[in-house]
């Protein structure tokens, strides 16, 4: 199935309890593929076209402060309409699953795959201090699983968790693997997953409201730390990622979701020339795997950040370096992918070697 179907059958079988969103390219087969499933009938699960993707994030502004399991997907002009928002869910501590499949920008750009809103999600995008979880795919069966992973952390956490995923990953085909089924929290299990979660006003227990208003400047710096301290224990606790024949590498690449697997392929190419390179793919953008990097640049000659933007994750991935080794960077844009070929001539050439 395609990435994007990928995401809706597991949101299916996940036990999800609504999905609100807005069609827009290159995501759309995620609510047609729901509105064909028709999980109303089977799972109970409300399937929503909004009437916009401001109104759309906001349902699930709702959906969340009562507990449930909720989501939405998009593509980057409608990723930015969604910023407010997120920022709201961030601040009033509400877990969701945010799916964007990137396109080109700024604007209205193209609807050729990009990787440009690393910035956009990763460093937060809307107002105040926030961070999203972010996940990023490179496989359909990504895209299924991490609906699930998704899930998991945003309520561990209290936070929107956004599946980074691009035009490649949404829309390629592949075999994937469907995981034994889920089904959604009954009452007694919203109340053991989310006991903050807005209750009305029922007679034997507190009542619960859900904000992210304070008045008080105090009261507001507090709570701003209090996130703070939260991040930092996800950056400590929740880091992933995965590399490939880095281990002897004296060289390393550094790319995410479809680029790494581009990457891969340079990597074997450049491995037949006999030049010991390798691949650190995040899987987590945020927490950044900043740690990994900069021990591997303790031991490498080189590394090069390769992404389809004008260079973005590359920052982080200088920050991490520290000095300790140069950094290069390679990107297309307007949906011109780079082929493994080229990558390894730009590798070439960074490192002045034949």
């Amino acid at each position: 199935m395609k990435g994007n179907e990928a995401i809706a059958i597991s949101a299916i079988r996940n036990g999800v309890d609504g999905y609100f969103g807005y069609p827009i390219t290159p995501q759309s087969e995620v609510m047609e593929t729901l509105m064909k499933e028709r999980p109303w009938l089977t799972t109970g699960m409300c399937v929503l076209q909004a009437e916009s993707e401001t109104s759309s994030i906001n349902m699930v502004y709702g959906g969340a402060g009562c507990g449930k399991k909720v989501m939405t997907s998009s593509s980057s002009p409608g990723i930015s309409l969604m910023c407010e928002g997120i920022s709201y869910m961030a601040g009033a501590e509400l877990p969701c699953v945010i799916v964007d499949c990137q396109r080109g920008g700024p604007g209205l750009g193209t609807i050729q795959p990009s990787q440009s809103d690393y910035n956009q999600v990763v460093k937060g995008g809307g107002h105040g201090d926030y961070k999203n979880i972010v996940l990023a795919p490179s496989s359909a069966q990504d895209m299924y699983d991490f609906v699930d992973w998704g899930f998991e952390l945003a309520f561990k956490y209290r936070n929107p968790v956004v599946i980074l995923a691009d035009g490649i990953i949404g829309q390629m085909m592949e075999k994937v693997e469907l995981r034994p089924e889920k089904p959604r929290w009954t009452k007694e299990e919203i109340l053991q997953h989310a006991p903050w979660a807005a209750n009305g006003k029922p007679a034997e227990r507190q009542r619960n409201i859900i904000t992210s208003l304070s008045l008080e400047a105090d009261v507001q710096e507090k709570f701003n730390l209090k996130l703070k301290e939260k991040y930092r224990k996800i950056q400590a606790e929740e880091v992933k990622y995965e590399t490939y024949m880095a281990d002897d590498a004296e060289y390393l690449f550094v790319a995410f979701g479809c680029s790494s697997r581009i990457c891969e392929a340079a990597t074997d190419l450049l491995r037949e020339e006999g030049y010991k390179v390798g691949l650190l793919r995040p899987v987590t953008l945020f927490p950044f795997p900043s740690e990994a990097i900069a021990e591997y640049a303790s031991k490498v000659r080189s590394m090069m950040s390769i992404e389809l933007n004008l260079g973005q994750m590359v920052d982080d991935v200088r920050l991490a370096v520290d000095g300790k080794c140069p950094v290069g960077f390679y990107g297309r844009q307007g949906g011109n992918i780079y082929s493994p070929e080229e990558i390894a001539r730009e590798f070439k050439s960074f490192n002045n070697l034949k």
